[in-house]
């Protein structure tokens, strides 16, 4: 199979992102347990959401040679306790534009989210491997 240059990738990697900021909202991570859709046109099940990240708008903050830096997410209450397994990013319409597995694609201090504890992203780096 023929794969993008890195170039390519970047460049596919900044139309995501630039679509993160479309919509009269923000921009969403959401922290599921549970099995993730075959594909982010699947609906994700609602009682498997842990927690919701708010980013801020504009979401990028810087534009790397390697990859796109976002800005940190707000802090939010997790509504319940699990591990979380995997994570959907919506844009600012709602619209879901990535689904991402924890530990692969999201490294996170701890994969144990807690009822009521406080959840924030403070560094997202976003790599077009």
């Amino acid at each position: 199979m023929t794969e993008p240059s890195h170039i390519v990738k970047m460049a596919m990697l900044q139309a995501m992102v630039a679509n993160l900021d479309q919509g009269e909202g923000h921009a969403t991570m959401v922290y599921f347990d549970g099995v993730r859709p075959t594909s982010e046109e699947v609906a994700a099940d609602p009682s498997a959401r842990l927690v919701t990240l708010t980013l801020p708008k504009p979401c990028v903050k810087q534009v790397n040679e390697n990859s796109i830096e976002l800005h940190s997410s707000d802090a939010a209450m997790a509504i319940k306790t699990a591990t979380a397994t995997w994570a959907r990013l919506f844009n600012s319409a709602g619209q879901a534009v990535i689904d991402m597995d924890m530990g692969v694609e999201i490294q996170l201090d701890s994969y144990e989210i807690v009822l009521g504890s406080t959840q924030q992203l403070d560094a997202i780096f976003i790599e077009p491997e």
